[in-house]
């Protein structure tokens, strides 16, 4: 089973908030920037890479991808400050 990851994308620090799953950040992250997926995203201009996780297979991913969801906007935001405080964008770093 490929391995997965759950990863929140934002369109400023403190902003709009998307939370996605994927079996490969990269390709995903230039996907939500060329427009190609997620209305969602590209409605509200998700593009900055501002966590993510990485998960042993794309099963365990998507759970925690439908747990985040359901949690209130300031534990995701607490979520971000522990990885990256200044809301960088990650995607550099991948």
């Amino acid at each position: 089973m490929k391995p997965g990851c759950v990863y929140i994308l934002t369109n400023k620090p403190m902003g709009v908030l998307y939370i996605g799953v994927t079996d490969d950040l990269p390709r995903r992250v230039e996907q939500h920037r060329s427009g190609a997926v997620s209305s969602f995203s590209k409605r509200y201009n998700c593009h900055r890479l501002v966590w993510f996780a990485e998960f042993e297979n794309i099963h365990d991913a998507r759970s925690f991808e439908r747990q985040m969801k359901k949690w209130n906007r300031a534990w995701k935001v607490a979520r971000i400050a522990e990885m990256n405080p200044e809301w960088r964008d990650l995607a550099a770093e991948l």
